[in-house]
């Protein structure tokens, strides 16, 4: 009887080993079960929260497609970190959940976009109904607010005119009795057309509006690298945090918070964005200075961050797909694993935005690194994922820091392509099925290149 050949008994050896390594995904897809879903999940709780805590998260979208299997949603978690109810955008025609602000009455305002248009509603919770809404035909706006029954401010960004070849970026207040705009201001009118590089059609990417007040707004132009108070009468700049392109200061912030301090002082607590902070700055005999630093290298694109009244802030950690509560010395005790973009966090109990003390009123000044993780990475459960896993074989050798690098890149970017149904592990395996395959063919064409050379000759001919 004729034995194979060695070549044969390697490729039997290959198929299997390709087949075993997509096992694992195969069984995932047959035994997935959507109640199972980890892609929303408590972290540690040390601490109780005080109630409910509202989380918009924005989602996986390309090109302005959303993907029904990681929608756009607004979750409510409660105080042990455990959900409470989601509200689904893709079912509701939203696109993008951007800020979702608590009501005196127990409802949300709700800022939600799909392209070209942007969708401002007050939302019931219990029974997921629109009490009202007002539709914009304006692109993409992150941040829009009530300031009483009748007024909405809306920050408008990617506002460009075509026919001026100019950005009309700007803000406005909007009455819902007379259906008219009331008040505007403009960027361009205030700024020079080179800030930032000169205009384009996503300028000052304004991405907050903050009533401080009946006098004043706080913006946030966020590529002009500033947050600013507006006078609503004068139209003039009256206090300016940052400068364009001067990064040690802000670099692409979100959703700043206008505080005072016992002595009176204005105090500016924001998300840092691109520096991966949170800051927060003082301004103390006509000179900012930051009083407080948390989690520089360890938050990753936070894009808001709260003062509750106990002291500790809210923060939203947009690529690490979490919100934390921490202490002023960066103690994490209450965190909320949100997968696909977490944009805005918001304590019912306490309404929107920043209302408890300020670090310099504390004693607590300084610059605190984070602490006290789950260190979870969504859709994993209580597993040990990966990214965790890869790194601790590795720990106290010269290759300890890029592999920790591509563990923490892997965590935040994996979330986003990674199938609903398949854990990191699944993916992986996945993945090296598909290189072992595309390299189990690369060799079989390079081996057999002149058998394969001679068989297109012979049909070439044959067609002669």
């Amino acid at each position: 009887m004729d034995t194979p050949s060695r070549r044969w008994l390697l490729r039997a050896l290959v198929a299997i080993a390709v087949v075993g390594l997509f096992v694992p995904a195969g069984i995932a897809a047959v035994t997935y079960d959507p109640e199972d879903e980890t892609t929303l999940q408590r972290g540690t709780v040390t601490d109780l929260a005080n109630g409910s805590t509202v989380v918009s998260v924005q989602g996986f979208h390309f090109q302005g497609e959303g993907n029904k299997k990681k929608p756009a949603r607004l979750v409510s978690v409660d105080e042990r970190g455990e959900t409470e109810w989601v509200y689904d955008g893709e079912e509701q025609g939203a696109t993008w959940f951007y800020e979702a602000d608590p009501l005196d009455n127990g409802n949300l305002f709700v800022v939600s976009t799909r392209p070209g248009k942007t969708l401002v509603y007050e939302l019931n919770p219990e029974t997921e109904e629109r009490v009202w809404q007002e539709e914009f035909d304006i692109e993409d706006t992150h941040d829009a607010v009530m300031l009483n029954d009748e007024e909405i401010a809306v920050a408008n960004m990617r506002n460009w005119n075509d026919s001026a070849g100019r950005s009309d970026d700007r803000v406005f207040i909007y009455n819902r009795t007379t259906e008219e705009i009331t008040w505007e201001w403009y960027f361009h009118e205030h700024y020079d057309e080179n800030t930032d590089g000169g205009m384009n059609d996503d300028w000052s990417h304004v991405n907050d509006i903050e009533p401080v007040g009946d006098e004043h707004l706080l913006l946030s132009p966020r590529n002009f690298d500033q947050a600013i108070l507006v006078n609503r009468t004068s139209g003039e700049i009256d206090l300016r945090l940052g400068e364009d392109d001067n990064y040690e200061i802000l670099n692409e912030q979100h959703n700043p918070d206008y505080l005072e301090s016992e002595d009176g002082n204005p105090v500016i607590l924001v998300a840092d964005s691109e520096n991966h902070r949170v800051v927060e700055y003082e301004l103390i005999d006509g000179e900012w200075e930051r009083t407080w630093e948390v989690g520089e290298g360890q938050l990753t694109w936070p894009r808001d961050a709260d003062r509750l009244p106990n002291g500790n802030t809210l923060i939203t950690d947009t690529m690490n797909h979490r919100v934390v509560e921490v202490t002023p010395e960066g103690e994490i005790v209450w965190e909320y694993y949100a997968t696909w973009g977490p944009y805005d966090a918001e304590r019912v109990a306490h309404g929107g935005g920043s209302n408890g003390p300020t670090i310099s009123d504390m004693d607590a000044e300084g610059s605190y690194e984070l602490s006290g993780s789950a260190g979870l990475e969504p859709g994993e459960g209580d597993r040990v994922s990966f990214s965790n896993w890869i790194v601790g074989p590795f720990l106290d050798t010269p290759l300890e820091e890029p592999v920790s690098e591509f563990a923490t890149m892997w965590a935040q970017l994996t979330p986003w392509i990674r199938p609903v149904w398949l854990s990191s592990w699944g993916f992986v395996s996945a993945i090296l099925g598909t290189l072992l395959l595309l390299v189990w063919v690369g060799t079989e064409l390079v081996v057999n290149r002149g058998r394969i050379r001679r068989r297109v000759s012979a049909v070439a001919q044959q067609r002669l």
